[in-house]
């Protein structure tokens, strides 16, 4: 491997690449004398004393000396900026080792621009950078986003011959990660050689940092198959938040697994991130007796579990943990009181929800952002107060933004409430809001109300500002394959058979009075056409695929990103007693758990 020693990689104080020739046994050992000095330095002012011990001997235009005292004012943890800098421009010929050690103390100083600088200057003064200069600058380059300056950078390190050493190519990964471009991370990772854990764990990062949980996981997936990987921690917490995203709960229990083969006892960050998988993944009780076997709790433990209660519509549970919390000694902040106000929106908690509102700020010392307002908002909306909200949104002190006016806009969708509906979608046009979503639910409530030229007109808008709306769809997992189906969708290598099971669900559902609430189909169609409709709903399409590929008894795990609609909600609880299964649904707000023909939203949502 090209450049420097390993030891030059961890610690401070380098060997020497010259060292004394003089045979003078006293100058030798005042020497190391000095660099004992240095070694032993717990502050500023010792180091300034080793510093002028080395200056009185005149050792400082020694090479070596000159090198360990920018190390130890540079690196250390009580070291100096200024001073390593001007130790460094006292050097008369700086050599790679002192730029190297400059770069990398900036980097840590967390000032970005002056370790590209210095990278600069090496290269005008004719020092030509070695394999370790680069990682710190590539680490530089991702906090900074500077995708451009990596990517000359990158070209530097690949003419000196770097593109092959692990360290630098790991860097490359987390820049190219960090600055969005992730088609270059994942050609650096795929042309190395030889891969390391850091390798992996750098490309997984990479994939989450943009959302790309499905990526992340098959990645994760390629790792174990090689089967000599001992994955780091911090990979397995990030496999973790892709299970949540994905509700991949057995994928999820695997992780939990290798944690605890592979990690010593888990620290309150991993514990909690086990807690929000489950929870996330419909599993609350085990979420609920992980969270309560827990040694230490801190507030994001308390933030999760409480947030978690909320989606699952256990207000009072989650406002018994918001008390267990305060009783701790631990300090409620805005977060926390936003999972308490949600739970209690969420649960038709109204009288609550006003008191917790107040208690907020007269005993925290919280004053209510935009987003405690919005869940004001939504728990008034949710119990069918569509003037209160409005009276409520006009008094705020604040401004609304576009989350409290949409929060008012679902509420009204909910209650057929059009007038109201109407303000709140011009306020949000006002706000220029780029949401889709905005412009079809009012379309739809026009369809709703039969008056045609205003659908007409939404879409129209729609059409010329380029909006889309997003597709619906729905994640199951079978198999420990995460399997997504849109509405109405024809391109499942199964879609012959999970039709035919759609055929024969329907067929059961009429013997338990089943009727599709056409009205939920917003189209200028005829009655038949608007039941076939309904008929190719994703969620619809998942619970066939599920019934289908899983054993009698099995519950069945769903996640959407829209929120389901009445058809749907009636349709899943009366499969929930035809096929006897436990069926869980994740929609954008919250969780529905369906058993024996009820819902555990009380058909409130």
């Amino acid at each position: 491997m090209a450049g420097t020693s390993v030891l030059q990689r961890t610690n401070f104080f380098s060997p020497p690449a010259d060292p004394p020739q003089s045979s003078d046994l006293n100058l030798r050992l005042k020497e190391q004398h000095c660099l004992s000095l240095l070694k032993s330095c717990n502050n500023l002012e010792e180091f300034k004393q080793a510093h002028a011990q080395i200056v009185k001997w005149g050792f400082f235009w020694n090479s070596f000396s000159a090198s360990n005292l920018v190390a130890a004012s540079a690196l250390s943890d009580w070291g100096s900026m200024d001073y390593a800098c001007s130790i460094f421009r006292q050097i008369d010929d700086p050599g790679t080792f002192e730029f190297n050690t400059m770069i990398r103390a900036y980097v840590k100083d967390m000032n970005f621009g002056e370790a590209l600088a210095f990278y600069c200057e090496m290269l005008e003064r004719g020092v030509e950078p070695d394999n370790f200069t680069y990682p710190a600058l590539f680490k530089a380059c991702a906090w900074l986003k500077a995708k451009e300056e990596g990517m000359q950078i990158h070209g530097h390190s690949f003419k000196l011959g770097f593109e092959t050493d692990v360290y630098v190519q790991n860097s490359l990964i987390n820049m190219y990660g960090k600055c969005g471009q992730i088609e270059h991370a994942g050609a650096v990772f795929e042309q190395m050689d030889e891969k390391s854990v850091a390798s992996w764990s750098a490309i997984i990062a990479a994939y989450a940092s943009l959302g790309m949980w499905s990526e992340c996981l098959m990645v994760f997936g390629n790792m174990s198959s090689e089967g000599c990987w001992r994955p780091e921690e911090s990979t397995l917490v990030t496999v973790l938040s892709a299970c949540t995203h994905l509700s991949a709960l057995d994928l999820g229990k695997c992780t939990h697994g290798a944690l605890l083969r592979n990690i010593s006892g888990l620290n309150v960050i991993v514990q909690t991130s086990l807690i929000d998988m489950y929870v996330k993944c419909g599993c609350l009780e085990k979420g609920l007796s992980l969270f309560h076997r827990m040694a230490e709790r801190n507030r994001m433990s308390y933030t999760v579990m409480i947030s978690g209660l909320a989606m699952h519509g256990h207000g009072e549970e989650a406002l018994r943990i918001y008390s267990m919390m305060l009783e701790e000694g631990i300090e409620p902040d805005d977060v926390v009181y936003v999972g308490v106000l949600s739970a209690c929106s969420h649960a038709g908690l109204i009288d609550e929800g006003f008191e917790c509102f107040d208690r907020m700020k007269s005993e925290h010392g919280i004053e209510p952002a935009v987003q405690h307002y919005g869940c004001m908002v939504d728990l008034m909306g949710k119990a069918g107060m569509i003037n209160e909200a409005l009276e409520f949104i006009n008094s705020m002190p604040i401004e609304p933004n576009d989350v409290v006016w949409r929060s008012l806009l679902s509420a009204c969708r909910v209650h057929c409430n059009l007038e109201i509906a109407e303000i709140a979608a011009k306020h949000l046009f006002q706000l220029s809001s780029q949401n889709p979503g905005d412009y079809v639910i009012l379309s739809n409530m026009y369809a709703q109300a039969e008056k045609w030229p205003e659908v007409a007109k939404i879409r129209m808008e729609m059409a010329r500002k380029g909006l889309n709306q997003v597709p619906g769809f729905s994640l199951v997992e079978v198999g420990r394959r995460i399997h997504k189906f849109v509405s109405q969708d024809t391109s499942h290598p199964l879609c012959k058979s999970i039709y035919e099971m759609i055929h024969q669900m329907e067929w059961q559902l009429k013997f338990e009075g089943y009727t599709p609430e056409t009205s939920q189909v917003l189209l200028d169609v005829d009655e038949e056409e608007k039941a076939q409709r309904l008929k190719g709903h994703s969620q619809k399409l998942a619970i066939a695929f599920a019934l289908i590929h899983t054993s009698q008894g099995t519950p069945i795990r769903i996640a959407r990103n829209l929120r389901m609609c009445n058809d749907c909600h009636s349709y899943t609880k009366l499969i929930s007693i035809i096929y006897e299964r436990e069926i869980t649904v994740r929609d954008r707000n919250r969780f529905h758990h369906f058993k024996d023909g009820t819902c555990s939203c009380r058909d409130y949502w």
